[in-house]
């Protein structure tokens, strides 16, 4: 069986291929090119930051223990 988060990966990869292939479209017809290679590090950075393993957790519910720390 397939691993969930494997598709998702996959699929916010592509968007994140999607958006700048736009992206840099956008950035040539409007006669901007050196705008380039400051969306490929975005979306190098989009990249690396959404497949981090503490993303994991991001939807897990806060324990009693994970609050206690928000108040210092």
């Amino acid at each position: 069986m397939n691993d969930p988060r494997s598709t998702s990966d996959d699929g916010r990869a592509a968007a994140i291929a999607r958006w700048l292939a736009a992206a840099e479209a956008d950035a040539d017809a409007r006669g901007l090119p050196e705008l380039k290679p400051l969306l490929q590090g975005l979306a190098a950075s989009t990249t690396a930051l959404r497949a981090a393993d503490w993303n994991d957790e991001a939807d897990a519910l806060p324990t009693p223990f994970s609050r206690e720390a928000d108040k210092s």
